[in-house]
Protein backbone atom coordinates (compact mmCIF):
# COMPACT_ATOMS: atom_id res chain seq x y z
CA UNK A 1 0.00 0.00 0.00
CA UNK A 2 1.42 3.35 -0.85
CA UNK A 3 2.05 5.98 1.71
CA UNK A 4 -0.88 8.35 0.47
CA UNK A 5 -3.19 5.37 0.81
CA UNK A 6 -2.25 4.35 4.46
CA UNK A 7 -2.74 7.63 5.43
CA UNK A 8 -6.02 8.35 4.32
CA UNK A 9 -6.63 5.07 5.38
CA UNK A 10 -5.51 5.70 8.95
CA UNK A 11 -7.63 9.27 8.28
CA UNK A 12 -10.72 7.68 7.69
CA UNK A 13 -10.59 4.83 11.28
CA UNK A 14 -9.73 7.87 13.56
CA UNK A 15 -12.78 10.11 11.55
CA UNK A 16 -14.73 6.81 12.25
CA UNK A 17 -13.46 6.54 15.99
CA UNK A 18 -13.97 10.04 16.44
CA UNK A 19 -17.77 10.08 15.14
CA UNK A 20 -18.53 6.67 17.57
CA UNK A 21 -16.96 8.70 20.70
CA UNK A 22 -18.99 11.92 20.23
CA UNK A 23 -22.10 9.94 19.58
CA UNK A 24 -21.54 7.97 22.42
CA UNK A 25 -22.70 4.16 23.23
CA UNK A 26 -25.96 3.18 22.77
CA UNK A 27 -27.76 2.26 26.38
CA UNK A 28 -30.53 -0.18 26.09
CA UNK A 29 -33.59 -1.98 27.43
CA UNK A 30 -35.55 -5.15 27.19
CA UNK A 31 -39.01 -5.30 25.84
CA UNK A 32 -40.45 -8.83 27.35
CA UNK A 33 -43.37 -10.45 28.06
CA UNK A 34 -46.08 -13.67 27.61
CA UNK A 35 -48.51 -13.67 24.30
CA UNK A 36 -52.05 -15.65 24.80
CA UNK A 37 -53.99 -16.83 21.53
CA UNK A 38 -57.29 -17.64 21.64
CA UNK A 39 -59.91 -18.56 20.84
CA UNK A 40 -58.76 -21.64 19.39
CA UNK A 41 -61.91 -22.96 18.16
CA UNK A 42 -65.68 -22.08 18.66
CA UNK A 43 -66.71 -23.76 21.11
CA UNK A 44 -65.31 -25.39 24.43
CA UNK A 45 -67.06 -27.90 26.34
CA UNK A 46 -67.93 -27.43 30.17
CA UNK A 47 -65.39 -29.67 31.86
CA UNK A 48 -63.14 -29.58 28.57
CA UNK A 49 -59.50 -27.47 28.79
CA UNK A 50 -59.35 -24.55 25.87
CA UNK A 51 -57.03 -26.15 23.33
CA UNK A 52 -53.24 -24.26 23.87
CA UNK A 53 -52.15 -23.00 20.56
CA UNK A 54 -49.33 -24.75 18.77
CA UNK A 55 -46.20 -23.06 17.91
CA UNK A 56 -46.82 -22.58 14.24
CA UNK A 57 -49.95 -20.36 15.92
CA UNK A 58 -47.62 -18.47 17.81
CA UNK A 59 -44.89 -18.27 14.80
CA UNK A 60 -47.66 -16.77 12.68
CA UNK A 61 -47.99 -13.75 14.86
CA UNK A 62 -45.14 -11.04 15.57
CA UNK A 63 -44.46 -8.04 18.08
CA UNK A 64 -44.71 -5.39 15.80
CA UNK A 65 -42.51 -2.29 17.30
CA UNK A 66 -42.65 1.43 15.87
CA UNK A 67 -40.96 4.55 16.45
CA UNK A 68 -42.57 6.84 18.84
CA UNK A 69 -44.45 8.67 15.88
CA UNK A 70 -46.70 4.82 15.96
CA UNK A 71 -46.10 5.24 11.87
CA UNK A 72 -42.33 4.06 10.88
CA UNK A 73 -42.03 0.60 11.70
CA UNK A 74 -38.71 -0.20 14.19
CA UNK A 75 -38.80 -3.71 14.07
CA UNK A 76 -40.40 -7.00 14.83
CA UNK A 77 -39.87 -9.31 17.80
CA UNK A 78 -40.81 -13.28 17.28
CA UNK A 79 -42.73 -14.76 19.57
CA UNK A 80 -41.87 -18.28 20.71
CA UNK A 81 -42.97 -21.63 21.08
CA UNK A 82 -44.85 -21.03 24.38
CA UNK A 83 -45.94 -17.80 23.89
CA UNK A 84 -42.62 -15.57 25.48
CA UNK A 85 -40.89 -12.83 23.39
CA UNK A 86 -37.99 -11.05 24.51
CA UNK A 87 -36.19 -8.43 22.57
CA UNK A 88 -33.46 -5.81 23.25
CA UNK A 89 -34.44 -1.89 22.36
CA UNK A 90 -32.42 1.28 22.42
CA UNK A 91 -33.53 3.57 25.44
CA UNK A 92 -36.72 5.38 23.74
CA UNK A 93 -40.42 5.37 23.23
CA UNK A 94 -41.80 3.27 20.88
CA UNK A 95 -45.79 2.14 20.11
CA UNK A 96 -46.46 -1.37 20.39
CA UNK A 97 -48.43 -3.75 18.44
CA UNK A 98 -49.11 -6.63 16.38
CA UNK A 99 -48.94 -7.92 13.39
CA UNK A 100 -52.78 -8.78 12.61
CA UNK A 101 -53.98 -11.70 11.08
CA UNK A 102 -57.78 -12.44 10.03
CA UNK A 103 -59.32 -10.31 12.63
CA UNK A 104 -57.20 -10.73 15.25
CA UNK A 105 -57.12 -8.09 17.73
CA UNK A 106 -55.16 -7.25 21.39
CA UNK A 107 -57.63 -4.82 23.48
CA UNK A 108 -54.31 -2.96 24.97
CA UNK A 109 -53.33 -2.28 21.76
CA UNK A 110 -51.39 -0.48 20.19
CA UNK A 111 -49.57 0.65 23.32
CA UNK A 112 -46.97 3.51 23.64
CA UNK A 113 -44.02 2.34 25.87
CA UNK A 114 -40.54 3.89 27.39
CA UNK A 115 -37.61 1.98 27.38
CA UNK A 116 -35.24 2.36 30.42
CA UNK A 117 -31.75 1.74 30.39
CA UNK A 118 -30.31 -1.00 32.21
CA UNK A 119 -34.47 -2.27 32.56
CA UNK A 120 -36.59 -4.44 31.42
CA UNK A 121 -40.44 -3.65 30.43
CA UNK A 122 -42.56 -6.39 30.71
CA UNK A 123 -46.02 -6.59 28.56
CA UNK A 124 -48.35 -9.32 28.37
CA UNK A 125 -50.51 -9.27 25.46
CA UNK A 126 -54.18 -10.92 24.82
CA UNK A 127 -54.90 -11.79 21.46
CA UNK A 128 -58.48 -12.62 20.59
CA UNK A 129 -58.79 -14.56 17.45
CA UNK A 130 -62.19 -13.71 16.87
CA UNK A 131 -63.62 -17.05 16.53
CA UNK A 132 -66.57 -17.72 18.31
Amino acid sequence: MSKPAKISTLLLILLISCTACALGPKEYGVLEGQVNIGPLVPVVREGEQSPTPAPEVYAAREIVVYKQNGKTEFTRLEIGATGWYQGELPVGTYVIDINRIGIDRADNLPLEITIKANSTTSLDIDIDTGIR
